[in-house]
């Protein structure tokens, strides 16, 4: 803590160690007396300590003392996951740093089958209590997360429980067990991965309600989280909107790792989805990877000055965009992969990011966004707030470069600047700004004599009453498709999906139902019921698609009538296959069967022979070289380029020799590359219908030309590339009748 006495533990006996600051120049030499050195008082900042001629080294983080307490409502949070990280003994430690560091929402984590082993049976205190206690006692407001049911519950434990009546009684118990400990709960971490079940918008929106319902009975004053989004889908965004959940959470819940340029498209899809509730973004960070030694796991000198640098640039690009708090992502050491998010190592000495985490939380305490400043300078990020720093109402500028130098004027001289460490700069009237961000610290007032263009404005807030009675369905995992939020059904016979309707209410509900789907499907389906308290209630739907011409994506919405108890609604997305893919719902390509238009792309400048066929397009290949490809390229002219609504490709297609990994690739007008795989891979001697679908094209990662949004973009699609990588010496196949599929 700046301005104290210093004393650091230290192994070497009376070795004489070099004190140098964040910039790696010298500041003192001290000698180790007793396993410990005196530091005395050194300015806020990262300092390391080097023993001459060793490798050894510790760091040393100094923070500004806190001169008011942290409001409440101060939107700076952090991810800690104290239970799963740190023992019993280190808990009180790990909280009182979290408290130094300006947050005061920390991030928790939770394991159902630990705390309910058997259904009805809650364990004693363990280390998820003992977390809790910590967290509280030194004032931090605790956000808590699951992301695995019990076996008990489901044998497939990533997914959620089978039965909602588990999540309900099991939310209801842990927020009357930590009333006055744990604040908020996300009754889910990422159900949108597969790595946490993979679940579509419709499942999400259903485990929501059932835990919502939950929480609420177990303390009434609880926040229920959204059980919040991995990923930025905007077909499981837009599946879950369909199901009305918005009743059923008290804040809307994101977490992203994006650059900091996606922000503003990234937000307003979560915003548009949000009901008008607050955002929380619970986990975010843009991490850097470690190197070296694989026991240490450590960034490299640049990477931590990087990482450092973007805790600044993270939180105020967030806040400007709406965020009511944001928790940054992670404090404990922590890697995935190459990938290194702590800010602390496993001795919870810090990284350089641990104090200018310190530093954000005390300048943007309370911060609420003013505007992002205009530039005439392209790499100028700068952003304004109303905030508390040091418990004194002032307007904070947060100011960065995307690359190089450059100065921004200021109105007026600020009252004080600071480097993204806290620690205390010359200020004038213009900042000279890199990508090291900058705090100035502006008397109240100073936003009216600046250029600003204004944050965006909330979502409108949606009414509705939460009801008691819940409906969801259960399809098999494996008939999910999850890019699309759409459950797999037959378009050659009927279906009948599962649809369970809880009753949560301590009376008898009663009922009528509605089902509505696309024209001529016929739907049969109950249209009255009635449940006792606590009952769980099957009902089939039944579908019959057949003989239809149905999109790539239909609707089913169920909605209930209970009277008293409210309405209860369920919408489902549903993909008929095979897809039929009919005059009606598609546009051809006439020339994509000649061979002229059709220009070679083979790995090494192999052999690669174009022959048109009465069956179709033929492609024969020998590609050279380590890395095998081969992708003829359509170049498409104006009449041919996809119309708008295009979702997919089709094409017949043959596999004829050889084998490759098989694909479509789409080209971009600026050059930017993006692939999709067949779905099915094909086999020898076999005909098949290619669908490839244009919301699953991935970036060309390593290959492509780069692309600002690294998205394809419809309007912007000039080629069509067919063909496989990764295969043998020689492929031949073949194609044909290829179009344009529309939604």
């Amino acid at each position: 803590m700046g301005g104290e006495e210093i004393v650091v533990p230290l192994l070497g006996g009376s070795a004489i160690w070099s004190v140098l600051d964040y910039d790696g120049q010298a500041v003192a030499e001290v000698a180790a007396k007793e396993g410990k050195a005196a530091l005395g008082r050194l300015p806020v900042g990262f300092y390391r300590l080097m023993q001459a001629g060793q490798t050894n080294r510790v760091s040393v983080g100094v923070v500004a003392p806190l001169q008011a307490p942290i409001p409440l409502t101060s939107p700076i949070a952090m991810d800690v996951a104290m239970s799963w990280f740190y023992p019993a003994e280190k808990m009180e430690a790990v909280a009182n740093l979290s408290a130094l560091a300006g947050v005061n929402w920390v991030r928790d984590r939770l394991n159902w089958a630990e705390m309910e082993p058997r259904r009805g049976e809650f364990g004693r205190t363990n280390r998820y209590d003992a977390s809790a206690l910590a967290e509280s006692r030194a004032g931090l407001q605790v956000l808590q997360v699951n992301h695995y049911s019990p076996a008990w519950a489901n044998p497939t434990q990533k997914r959620f429980p089978l039965d909602l009546r588990d999540a309900y009684r099991f939310y209801r118990e842990m927020a009357a067990r930590w009333k006055g400990q744990v604040r908020a709960f996300e009754p889910w971490n990422e159900a949108d991965i597969p790595m946490f079940g993979g679940h579509t918008g419709s499942e999400m929106a259903a485990m929501q309600k059932a835990a919502f319902l939950g929480l609420k009975a177990g303390h009434s004053n609880v926040i229920a989280c959204w059980n919040v989004f991995a990923l930025h889908n905007q077909l499981q965004l837009a599946d879950l909107h369909e199901n009305e959940a918005w009743p059923y959470f008290d804040t809307f819940n994101l977490h992203h790792y994006a650059p900091f340029d996606q922000y503003p498209k990234l937000y307003a899809d979560f915003r548009a989805v949000s009901g008008g509730r607050p955002l929380w973004v619970t986990e975010c960070s843009l991490p850097v990877k470690w190197a070296g030694d694989d026991k240490l796991k450590e960034p490299t000198e640049a990477d931590l000055r990087l990482q450092s640098e973007r805790v600044a640039q993270t939180f105020a690009s967030s806040l400007h965009e709406g965020a009511s708090a944001t928790f940054y992502f992670l404090l404990p050491h922590y890697s995935e992969g190459q990938t290194q998010f702590g800010i602390v190592r496993p001795d919870l000495t810090p990284r350089p990011a641990f104090v200018a985490l310190a530093a954000v939380g005390r300048l943007l305490a309370n911060a609420k966004p003013l505007g992002q400043c205009k530039s005439t300078h392209e790499t100028v990020r700068a952003f304004l707030f109303r905030a508390e720093p040091d418990g004194r109402a002032r307007e904070v500028l947060v100011g960065w470069t995307t690359s190089g130098e450059a100065t921004m004027p200021l109105p007026v001289v600020p009252q004080a600047v600071l480097d993204h460490l806290g620690r205390k700069r010359e200020g004038s009237v213009s900042l000279s700004l890199t990508s090291a961000p900058l705090f100035a610290l502006l008397p109240e007032g100073t936003a009216r004599k600046m250029l600003l263009n204004t944050p965006p404005k909330p979502a409108p807030w949606l009414e509705g009453e939460a009801s008691p009675v819940v409906l969801q369905a259960l399809w098999p995992e494996e008939k999910v498709s999850l890019s699309k939020s759409a459950y797999r059904i037959s378009s050659e016979k009927a279906e009948t999906i599962p649809v369970y309707l809880y009753n949560f209410h301590a009376e008898a509900a009663r009922g009528r139902l509605r089902v509505t789907g696309p024209q001529g499907w016929k739907i049969t389906f109950p249209d009255q019921v009635e449940l006792a308290p606590q009952e769980r209630k099957e009902l089939g739907l039944t579908v019959n698609c057949r003989g239809t011409t149905a999109q790539l994506v239909e609707k089913l919405r169920i909605e209930g009538d209970f009277g008293s108890a409210g309405r209860a609604v369920l919408s489902m997305r549903v993909m008929p296959e095979p897809f039929k893919v009919s005059n009606q719902n598609s546009v051809a390509i006439p020339e994509a069967n000649e061979a002229k238009r059709w220009q070679p792309s083979i790995a090494g400048n192999g052999r690669l022979v174009l022959t048109n066929t009465d069956a179709g397009l033929v492609v024969q290949a020998e590609p050279l070289g380590a890395d095998r490809w081969v992708y003829p390229t359509f170049s498409l002219g104006a009449g041919e380029r996809p119309p708008s609504g295009t979702v997919a490709l089709s094409f017949s297609f043959s596999l004829l020799e050889g084998n490759g990994q098989f694909r479509a690739v789409f080209d971009e007008q600026n050059g930017s590359s993006y692939a999709v795989e067949f779905s099915v891979q094909p086999s020898a001697d076999q005909t098949m219908k290619a669908v490839v679908f244009l919301a699953e094209a991935v970036f060309g990662q390593g290959w492509s030309k780069p692309d600002a949004n690294e998205r394809l973009d419809l309007e912007q699609i000039t080629s069509v590339r067919i063909g496989c990588s990764g295969g043998s010496e020689k492929v031949a196949f073949r194609f044909k009748d290829m179009r344009w599929v529309l939604r």
